[in-house]
């Protein structure tokens, strides 16, 4: 008996993460939004549906597409197509990130910072989906202006994307004290 509840849990978790079973790269996607879109033509009302989803491994890569198809299953395939294929690094320091970042899409203006071991994920909606994605366990936002979940995605994957290593840059630094900043006048 315990077993039919445990394969009922599993098979839960798997639809919610949207993994396939059958791809076992430990890829998680979720999906941020499913529109209805229609179009009026001559004939009458064209429905179709589009879906965004953010595809990532957990461990420092994350990729965020769109889709559209005549159903939600279709749309919602096509985007974690893209999204696995347009999948790029994240720069982390252990579960979180190394500093402070602010990134602005659209009008959306997002704000991340890194936060102290055991907070956990502070943030609503698609700024959750991405971190989650991507693997950051300790984390604070804020969502300033728009809160459109297409344009808080890819403020977010912006913001990630700027991140650089700060040791490495301040190894470079040190290593080079000729490589100051010359006036072009």
């Amino acid at each position: 008996m315990t077993t039919n509840s445990n394969e009922r849990n599993n098979s839960r978790n798997s639809r919610n993460s949207r993994n396939n079973p059958r791809d076992n790269d430990g890829i998680v996607e979720k999906v941020v939004q499913v529109r209805r879109v229609t179009k009026v033509v001559k004939g009458g009302r064209n429905l179709r549906f589009s879906a965004m989803v953010v595809a990532g491994d957990r461990k420092g890569k994350v990729g965020v597409a769109s889709g559209k198809g005549a159903a939600v299953p279709d749309a919602v395939r096509k985007a974690s197509t893209n999204a696995r294929k347009n999948m790029v690094s994240v720069q982390m320091k252990g579960t979180t990130l190394p500093y402070e970042v602010n990134a602005k899409y659209g009008a959306a203006k997002i704000m991340l910072k890194p936060a102290s071991p055991g907070t956990g994920v502070i943030a609503g909606g698609g700024i959750r989906a991405v971190m989650e994605a991507v693997g950051v366990q300790d984390v604070l936002s804020k969502n300033f202006g728009s809160n459109n979940p297409v344009n808080t995605v890819k403020a977010t994957v912006k913001a990630l994307v700027s991140l650089k290593d700060p040791d490495h840059h301040i190894s470079l630094r040190k290593n080079n004290p000729e490589d100051k900043e010359v006036d072009h006048e």
